[in-house]
């Protein structure tokens, strides 16, 4: 009996309460100046390429291992990046068009040819250091949450 009256009372209280907005998904504002002007952030850099030669890409494009493109688990797809070899100071503008590397402590997955212009093809990986230039401006990058947008640069400019 005890149960009826308690279930009766927690009834009431959901019909009284205020409609949920839980269907509707909370994007809390996330964008500051630091976020939009993040610093950079040093780690491993590797390459891929054959194997994934053709396949798509996280944004929906096809991979092309001889494009200027990169592999980041967190900037905003479409993101412009510069990458900076700490061993021998070359540096390179890229593209993020794909998520990883899935390999724990490693920073970002370059393209074939954007190892080869950096220098380190032959070793595999490198001490990069990355820089966010621009972040992405196109609607096909844009997510659903606004807020989410730069949530992954937060993130990315904190970790620092």
């Amino acid at each position: 009996m005890l149960r009826f009256f308690v279930g009766l009372g927690v009834a009431a209280f959901v019909a009284m309460a205020s409609p949920s907005q839980a269907s509707q998904p909370t994007c809390l504002p996330v964008c500051t100046r630091v976020a939009v002007h993040a610093g950079s952030k040093d780690g491993v850099a590797t390459w891929y390429g054959d194997e994934f030669q053709g396949g798509l890409t996280a944004s929906g494009e096809v991979y092309d291992k001889n494009a200027l493109t990169a592999a980041h688990p967190d900037l905003p797809l479409g993101t412009q990046i510069r990458v900076t070899n700490l061993k021998n100071r070359r540096s390179l503008i890229l593209r993020i068009n794909d998520r990883g590397p899935y390999v724990r402590g490693r920073l970002l997955d370059v393209s074939r040819a954007a190892a080869r212009r950096l220098g380190f093809l032959n070793s595999g990986k490198a001490w990069v250091r990355i820089e966010v230039l621009k972040l992405a401006n196109h609607p096909q990058y844009h997510l659903v949450c606004p807020g989410a947008r730069l949530f992954a640069l937060n993130r990315f400019s904190r970790s620092m």
